[in-house]
């Protein structure tokens, strides 16, 4: 169980090493702002890139509203999207994702209904988090819930790679494997992102993992568990090219899964074995880092050991 704890863990220090440098796709504007992105550090505002003045969310009641204290900072330019996290915190996903890892510690079995209680319960609670950006799929969820849906049918067909950041808190909190962890992992990760796309990815990725804590490395289980989504000729290829050209032009750095996933498995591959050098070649990518750092943290992390300076500088651990 070490090496899944050791997947977890490194997913949470992708995330909060990512987090200032966060849907950067000016990348002169992020070294400009964070310069080398090697350590965990505090956003700040101004957010050159930030669509919050773009985004909006009317809860269909007060008793819906999952903003809170946020709201105001919606159709304002320039929003810092985690303005309120300080170094070494986690963005919203992931902190939801260590809650469910600790409700699996906790109660010893997955349970939908019981996860979706918490789910629900931390969202409408004022202060639980401090993320001031909340995804499109919270939102969808909670106006399906206020309009009559039960819980488990109030999610939607999200296909951002967002979907897979409870993966390796399900792999790190479950004793289960083979086809029992696939089922759990179809079944939680559909409650909000029930997709084609994702759903695949979010197999794919189970089984990457599965591959690896059954003895085969890293590159090998990537192309025997993901053949549909990667090729070892293009990343061959790819390998020649600045990181920054490889998620830029051949993939984009954006939150769709078609590109996100084939994008944080191509870092994965590239770096396997350097957990520090990977995670920080993903910061400094720009675009959906955080939600990628879910899939390259969990697989460079899984063998570890991960270094102590990340472990130490996370705000919360498992």
């Amino acid at each position: 169980m070490s090496n899944r704890l050791n997947a977890l863990e490194g997913a949470l220090v992708a995330d909060a090493l990512a987090m200032p440098v966060h849907w950067y796709y000016d990348r002169l504007a992020l070294k400009r702002d964070y310069g080398r992105v090697d350590r965990f550090m505090p956003p700040r505002n101004p957010h050159p890139d930030s669509i919050l003045h773009r985004s909006r969310y009317t809860p269909e009641g007060p008793e819906w509203d999952i903003l809170h204290d946020q709201a105001r900072f919606w159709g304002v330019r320039d929003v810092h999207y985690h303005q309120n996290l300080k170094a070494g915190e986690n963005t919203l996903n992931f902190q939801l994702a260590l809650s469910l890892y600790r409700q699996l510690e906790s109660a010893g079995r997955y349970d939908a209904l019981g996860w979706l209680r918490l789910y629900i319960d931390s969202m409408l609670t004022p202060g639980w988090h401090r993320d001031t950006y909340v995804e499109e799929y919270h939102r969808a969820f909670f106006t399906n819930l206020a309009r009559g849906r039960k819980p488990e049918n109030a999610g939607i067909a999200d296909i951002h790679i967002g979907g897979l950041v409870p993966v390796p808190a399900l792999f790190a909190g479950l004793e289960a494997g083979g086809e029992e962890l696939l089922r759990l992992v179809r079944t939680h990760v559909s409650l909000t992102h029930n997709s084609p796309e994702v759903l695949e990815a979010a197999l794919s990725f189970t089984r990457i993992l599965l591959s690896m804590e059954a003895g085969n490395g890293l590159r090998e289980s990537i192309f025997n568990h993901a053949s549909g989504w990667v090729s070892e000729r293009k990343f061959v290829q790819w390998s020649k090219e600045p990181d920054e050209a490889v998620i830029g032009q051949r993939l984009s750095p954006a939150c769709y899964i078609k590109d996100a996933f084939p994008a944080a498995l191509y870092l994965s591959w590239k770096y396997a074995g350097d957990f520090s050098s990977g995670i920080i070649a993903n910061a400094h990518c720009g675009g959906d880092n955080c939600h990628r750092g879910a899939v390259l943290g969990a697989l460079l992390g899984f063998k570890g050991p991960i270094p102590g300076h990340w472990l130490e500088g996370l705000a919360q651990r498992p």
